[in-house]
């Protein structure tokens, strides 16, 4: 991928990004709020599954 195409790609999702957040801002706390849950949850999983490892 070249450096325009790349500069290209990621203005295009920064500014989709802003305009879903800008029109529809429920739904966007929504979305983040699932997506930190799932980050949270592949964490504790993690840990538990190093816990377990070295007990």
């Amino acid at each position: 991928m070249s450096a325009n195409t790349k500069k290209i790609v990621i203005v295009a999702v920064v500014a989709f990004a802003l305009f879903f957040l800008i029109t529809r801002p429920t739904q966007s706390a929504e979305v983040v709020h699932n997506v930190l849950g799932w980050l949270r949850d592949g964490a504790e999983a993690i840990v538990t599954f190093v816990r377990t490892l070295f007990a």
